[in-house]
């Protein structure tokens, strides 16, 4: 038996990466005061397929069942239209208050997996509804940036556009499908057909020869409105005043139809990384909400690849651990003193002391060697002679000193250390 294609397993040498980066996510997201969301995996087959929605991730990469009812079911393919979902459903829209929302959690495309991408995917995103204004949209660019800098991850850039609204998408869409018409034969396969279905995904095509047609193309922030240049600066003046890094990227356009107004993807520059080296992205959305069933309300949000994330971190030498050392190991010499050791162990665990117990059958010496090794600061051992005079011998790893306390002032002794 073996784990489908596009799957991983999260092994016990790679498990605690993953238990720090979700940690330092959820104390990110503390900080901002955004309340944590977990939504189920699959939802009803219309929540992701809406009628607006023509990307290639609803197109071509989502996982759809019958269950058997014979009700159409969609793995979760991103974290947005789930939670807009669950928030709506759930009532925690209010009139004149923002709502600021986290996920965590897998997700579902099938998609050619690469380095850095799978079929099943984790990711970490925020949607914030209720309001629409640059300084918001300034707030939640800065949260994604500061989740990836805070890692530590170097030479991140964020890329910033504007979509403009509706009415400003459909007349470039039209300009740029009457551009591109009559060089349609020398278009890629997949660019061929979003000439038809969403011509602004071709700025988005990796595809060189695309890329090179694209030169001389009409640019979009010819067609935006006076205000919402007036927008986009605003935008981008908070962040240079707060010092994130960004670049305008006239064809950034990012993969799902719901996205208006400002869009943006946190990208790495890193050797390795492949030939896609975004960490993740978001942007405006303004009739999301109303499709799902909602208010007419603005939202924005973003999500970040936690694969991504740690590969960026491993590229660049980076690691994911809690640098604080085990504080306490609990050692037995012989298999009789093993079950005193064990409570010993048990009373300070209660008590909130970082202890470990090795519960396997090594030596005395190995057990030292194994706490030393992982960076323990105190070894209490217990044999026979402890057990009779109701006593332990607490060793100091760092300065090999060693003293002998009674089993009744452990607790104190260590916590006066």
């Amino acid at each position: 038996m073996q784990k489908v294609k596009g799957t991983y397993d999260v092994l016990p040498s790679e498990s605690y990466k993953w238990l720090f980066l979700e940690k330092h996510i959820h104390q990110v997201m503390k900080k901002h005061q955004i309340d944590y969301v977990r939504t189920p995996v699959f939802e009803y087959f219309d929540v992701f397929h809406r009628q607006s929605e023509a990307s290639d991730m609803v197109t071509k990469e989502t996982y759809d069942f019958e269950d058997r009812s014979g009700r159409k079911i969609t793995l979760r393919p991103e974290g947005t239209a789930g939670v807009i979902r669950s928030i709506i459903e759930n009532k925690l829209i209010t009139p004149n208050h923002v709502l600021k929302t986290y996920y965590l959690g897998a997700n579902y495309r099938y998609e050619r997996p690469q380095k850095g991408r799978y079929r099943e995917f984790y990711q970490t995103g925020v949607e914030v509804i209720g309001d629409k204004h640059a300084v918001l949209d300034a707030e939640v660019i800065q949260i994604a940036y500061e989740i990836v800098s805070t890692l530590g991850i170097k030479d991140v850039v964020v890329k910033i556009n504007h979509l403009g609204d509706a009415e400003t998408r459909l007349n470039f869409k039209n300009a740029l499908k009457a551009f591109l018409e009559p060089l349609k034969d020398q278009l890629s396969e997949d660019s061929k057909m979003r000439l038809e279905s969403n011509p602004l995904r071709i700025l988005d095509s990796k595809v060189p020869s695309d890329q090179a047609l694209l030169k001389g193309a009409p640019v979009l922030y010819d067609f935006l409105t006076a205000s919402d240049q007036k927008y986009f600066t605003l935008v981008t003046d908070i962040l240079k005043q707060y010092h994130i890094p960004y670049i305008v990227d006239e064809k950034l356009v990012r993969g799902l139809d719901y996205y208006a107004h400002v869009v943006f993807e946190l990208q790495a520059n890193i050797d390795g990384f492949g030939s896609q080296n975004a960490l993740g992205g978001g942007g405006r959305y303004d009739d999301l909400v109303a499709e799902l069933g909602g208010p007419p309300l603005s939202g924005i949000g973003f999500a970040l690849g936690l694969e991504r994330l740690l590969l960026a971190a491993e590229l660049q030498g980076i690691t994911f651990k809690d640098d604080a050392p085990q504080y306490v190991a609990v050692l037995h010499m012989d298999s009789e003193s093993k079950i005193e050791a064990y409570h010993i162990y048990k009373r300070l665990l209660d008590d909130g002391i970082d202890v470990s117990f090795d519960f396997s059958n090594k030596a005395f010496k190995t057990q030292l060697k194994h706490a030393i090794s992982n960076n323990h600061t105190f070894a209490i051992i217990v044999g026979k002679d402890e057990i009779d005079t109701n006593t332990v011998q607490i060793k100091h790893l760092l300065t090999q000193t060693q003293e002998v306390v009674s089993m009744d002032d452990i607790l104190t002794y260590l916590k006066k250390q």
